[in-house]
């Protein structure tokens, strides 16, 4: 599991810098053990579990590299089994699956100390013509009318937490913020949108911008689901179970994406997200789907 704990930064006078860019490009960067066997790291300084978006992105990258250039990832299913320790790196087994005319399957276990802590199965296919139809992009101020997840944060709280500054990600929430909602109950929504970008300029592999929007993908679905409750992270315990995405055009990472996310249901101790992504000039570029375990830890039979 995914475990979302999130550390505090200590109050200063301004935000705390974020991990560049380059670093977490570095972390993407795979070490090839074998030919079907590759390893990773975590950041420095990053959260106490491994982040469930970069456990995803990296066995992505891991997929990736044993698929031909000219086939591009178009879906991804993936299941969070064991918290990943940031300390020990992550050895990513591929499976080839299958290779065929138009479709490779690509099935990758994440393992650390001996254990899966994660599993991914993503399927590639190659450009062929077919009809093309999309759901609309919501109307919503252009990222540059609004004011940044670290500035809103450290304006509420004079400190940003760890989970917003240690990564390059940078989030424009259109909409209330958790925080917000817990402190006046109108302001609850099942619904969260927000503009994000990796901060600078990439370089132009598309399998690239796909693995980095799947990091950045496991940033706010769940936070959508206490949104639609005024809750913050505060008392609760929260962890991604499964994760998919489906990629429908190319986009670039590095430029303005409007992730509109909604909430449907809630029960039994799990929440469900669901999002579109889209391009500034509206086009739907992803789908993304995700279920978490969410408890109240002051209430529940879990503490301890």
């Amino acid at each position: 599991m995914n475990e979302r704990t999130p550390q505090q930064a200590s109050a200063t006078d301004t935000p705390p810098e974020t991990q560049s860019p380059e670093e977490l490009l570095a972390t993407l960067d795979l070490e090839r053990i074998e030919v079907n066997i590759f390893r990773g790291r975590s950041p420095d300084g990053g959260p106490q579990r491994v982040f469930g978006g970069l456990v995803a992105g990296q066995a992505l990258v891991a997929a990736g590299r044993t698929v031909p250039a000219e086939r591009h990832v178009h879906s991804l299913h993936a299941y969070f089994i064991r918290p990943g320790d940031p300390s020990v790196p992550i050895v990513y087994n591929v499976d080839r699956v299958r290779d065929g005319r138009s479709f490779t399957t690509r099935r990758v276990t994440a393992v650390q100390n001996g254990k899966a802590i994660f599993t991914l199965s993503a399927s590639f296919h190659r450009t062929e013509p077919g009809i093309r139809h999309q759901a609309p992009m919501p109307d919503v101020a252009p990222p540059e009318e609004l004011p940044t997840m670290r500035e809103r944060l450290f304006e509420a709280f004079g400190k940003v937490p760890m989970f917003a500054s240690w990564h390059p990600i940078e989030m424009r929430p259109v909409g209330p913020l958790s925080f917000e909602a817990e402190r006046d109950p109108t302001l609850r929504t099942t619904e969260n949108l927000i503009w994000l970008r990796v901060n600078g300029t990439l370089p132009d592999d598309p399998m690239l911008h796909v693995c980095l929007m799947t990091y950045a993908s496991d940033m706010t679905l769940l936070d959508t689901v206490l949104l639609a409750h005024g809750r913050t992270f505060s008392g609760v315990s929260m962890a991604s179970l499964d994760h998919a995405m489906w990629f429908h055009r190319s986009f670039r990472a590095d430029e303005w994406l409007l992730y509109a996310q909604e909430t449907p249901s809630a029960e039994g101790g799990r929440g469900l997200g669901r999002g579109l992504i889209y391009t500034r000039t509206g086009e739907l570029v992803c789908s993304v789907v995700q279920e978490g375990l969410i408890r109240f830890v002051e209430d529940d039979q879990y503490r301890g």
